[in-house]
């Protein structure tokens, strides 16, 4: 049976001949998010400000969260997402859900089983994005290019301004450790910097001088939240590093890709795949931690090995529940991740989206 990663520290912990010592809780604090701005600058790497998520704008280019995609695609065939709504080619008959359009009721259906029911359209004509952002301490690791918490912002912001971009709307949820903020989908410039706002606000409160108690059932929280929020015909897009998932998590993934599109983005470090061999590292679950060594070259194997069953169990558990997942690492340029991974989307001008009104390709 694999070890948890308390376990692995107590492990290494004798082996190394350091003793463990706990962690220090983190202060409570408010169960929803102040979105006011944050009172530190930022530190670039660290953290973020609103006017770096501002910037990517001009980046969320060359991908598109949308049918159309090339064959080596992370979207492409059978996670293709399908947009629904009111167009002119039929998708389905399904059962009627608050919110849906009256005018979509197949009336002799209902009459003739005695529940509602509604005629489902293909089109690509409006579709509510909802983003999902971690901003717990266990997301506050880098080793490179920037923290996996900035990684994470930064791809939420390029997604957010790609949607409002294609004319649809988007919000989200954003959570730490101890608190989450919601934002309605909304299709405005003031809703994304409204939304953003949240991101660096959650991200301002992860400081290496303020110890955190790790919180691993905030990752459900936010999905059993996001369960209520995308009812039906929404994208839901999880970026996180998915760490505490449990049957919990894997069940609320399924409930939502019932309705749903949803895609989740691994955020990463390359770190502990490629141990110094030399000079020591302090690892910890949020409570408690201990000192490695990697001058110990048991040591070292030893960490490498669970780190990397740890990476192939994350990609085999997105396989198995069948929710599209692309691997995000903090040491690489996000903008360039993502546009690779997403294949890049053909143009408006060469038939990836076309009239208003029509059905999508």
């Amino acid at each position: 049976m694999a070890l948890s990663l308390r376990q692995r520290l107590r492990q290494w912990g004798r082996r190394a001949g350091t003793p463990m010592s706990p962690a220090t809780p983190r202060p409570a604090s408010a169960p929803t998010l102040d979105i006011g701005a944050p009172d530190r600058p930022a530190v670039p790497g660290v953290s973020v400000d609103i006017a770096q998520l501002n910037a990517l704008e001009s980046a969320a280019r060359d991908f598109h969260f949308t049918p159309g995609q090339p064959v080596h695609s992370v979207l492409a065939g059978r996670h293709g997402s399908r947009v629904r709504g009111r167009g002119l080619a039929f998708e389905e008959l399904r059962q009627y859900v608050a919110g849906d359009d009256i005018r979509s009721m197949d009336w002799r259906v209902t009459a003739r089983t005695g529940h509602p029911y509604v005629r489902v359209y293909t089109e690509e004509k409006d579709r509510p994005v909802l983003l999902v952002v971690d901003q717990r301490i266990n997301m506050f690791f880098g080793s490179r290019r920037a923290m996996k918490s900035v990684t994470a912002a930064e791809a939420a912001a390029l997604a957010a301004w790609r949607v409002l971009a294609d004319g649809d709307r988007v919000g989200g949820i954003v959570f730490d450790d101890t608190s989450m903020a919601t934002f309605a989908p909304k299709r405005s410039r003031a809703a994304v910097e409204q939304f953003l706002g949240g991101v660096v606000k959650c991200n301002a409160g992860l400081r290496a001088d303020v110890s955190a108690r790790r919180v691993p059932g905030q990752l459900n929280l936010a999905l059993e939240r996001c369960a209520r929020m995308a009812t039906h015909d929404c994208l839901v897009v999880v970026i996180s590093d998915f760490d505490g998932h449990d049957a919990t998590t894997r069940q609320r993934l399924l409930s939502i890709a019932a309705r749903n599109d949803v895609l989740t983005v691994l955020v990463h470090d390359p770190f502990l795949s490629a141990l110094p061999q030399s000079g020591s590292l302090v690892v910890s679950d949020g409570e408690l931690q201990v000192e490695l060594s990697f001058g110990d070259t048991s040591m070292r194997h030893s960490i490498r090995e669970f780190f990397s069953g740890h990476g192939k169990h994350l990609v085999d558990w997105h396989r198995a529940i069948g929710v599209p997942m692309f691997p995000l690492s903090a040491a690489e340029e996000t903008a360039g991740q993502i546009r690779r991974f997403l294949g890049g989307a053909p143009a408006y001008g060469n038939g990836y989206r076309r009239a208003k009104g029509g059905a999508a390709r």
